[in-house]
């Protein structure tokens, strides 16, 4: 990381840390020390006993991945990655019935190349960094989580979906007239397989809960109050695991994936520029926004 310093502050704790903590009561057990880095948008939590922190997205009304939201995400990820005391991450969402809506549409509206570059480039860093995590990564989706939300999830090692019907997951790109980018793609097909993937990527479908447990785009369904126990459960049962094993067979099983995007870099970001210019896209994401905006109002 460039700054080494600043991260092995955040990440081990201090004998300052250690000499201020209040000593435990005799009744009650001690604390596990639990780290906290949070920022604007990702709130982090990490229980050093357990090697296992919690990620949560808080950007209201809806945790639109912008360029400030996707930068977060990455240094945040980095950190815990940096961190030999954390072996596994739970990512969910602080925003009540929403998960993330997906990419912030007003940064690819209007805006010069330049912005364009460096937006398309932090969306490329968080996937790369998610779905090469050496952590075991678990999503504990609750709420809807529609185009570049559900990248995120589909990039986990697990999903755990909160089984209300009225929450849906998928890649609706089509819906918007624009296309999900190859490794979206590849993401997704490793998920549920090609001719499923094809036929929903086509539709822009958005699947409710029920449906998405069934096509394998979700591990498993429970209800909301059941959720983040349920994702420390699967946590548990991944971590007894020797890292090692774990973390060699998830490369090899990733990498063609993840090489395609690390050898096309530069191109794929050609190519989102050429599509987000033009003017009938810019019109499309235009009326989007103004549908967003009356639905709100």
């Amino acid at each position: 990381s460039m700054f080494p310093g600043v991260l092995s502050l955040c990440c081990r704790p201090s004998a300052w840390d250690r000499a201020t903590r209040p000593p435990p009561s005799p009744l009650q057990p001690p604390l596990a020390p639990c780290r906290s880095f949070s920022n604007n948008k990702i709130q982090v939590e990490l229980d050093e006993s357990s090697g296992v922190a919690m990620m949560k997205f808080k950007s209201p009304p809806v945790n639109s991945l912008s360029l400030e939201f996707l930068t977060e995400f990455s240094i945040s990820l980095e950190k815990l990655e940096n961190n030999r005391a954390c072996r596994g991450v739970i990512i969910t969402s602080a925003v009540p019935k929403i998960f993330s809506s997906g990419l912030d549409i007003t940064e690819m509206c209007g805006k010069s190349v330049e912005h364009y570059t460096e937006f398309w480039r932090a969306v490329q860093e968080m996937w790369l960094r998610l779905y090469s995590s050496s952590m075991v990564t678990v999503a504990a989706v609750n709420g809807s989580s529609p185009a570049g939300g559900c990248l995120m999830a589909l990039s986990c090692d697990y999903r755990i979906m909160a089984e209300n019907p009225k929450f849906s997951i998928g890649l609706n790109e089509a819906q918007l007239g624009i296309v999900a980018p190859f490794w979206f793609k590849d993401t997704f097909v490793n998920v549920v397989g090609h001719r499923i993937a094809e036929r929903s990527l086509q539709l822009g479908s958005l699947h409710p809960a029920p449906e998405a447990h069934k096509l394998g785009l979700v591990d498993e369904l429970v209800p909301e109050e059941k959720l983040m126990e349920k994702a420390a459960a699967v946590m548990t049962q991944w971590l007894a695991l020797p890292d090692h094993a774990r973390q060699l067979t998830k490369t090899m099983m990733r990498k063609a994936v993840l090489d395609r995007l690390r050898a096309h870099r530069e191109e794929d970001i050609k190519n989102f520029i050429t599509f987000v210019s033009k003017e009938s896209i810019q019109k499309s994401l235009r009326m989007y926004m103004e549908m967003l905006k009356k639905r709100k109002s």
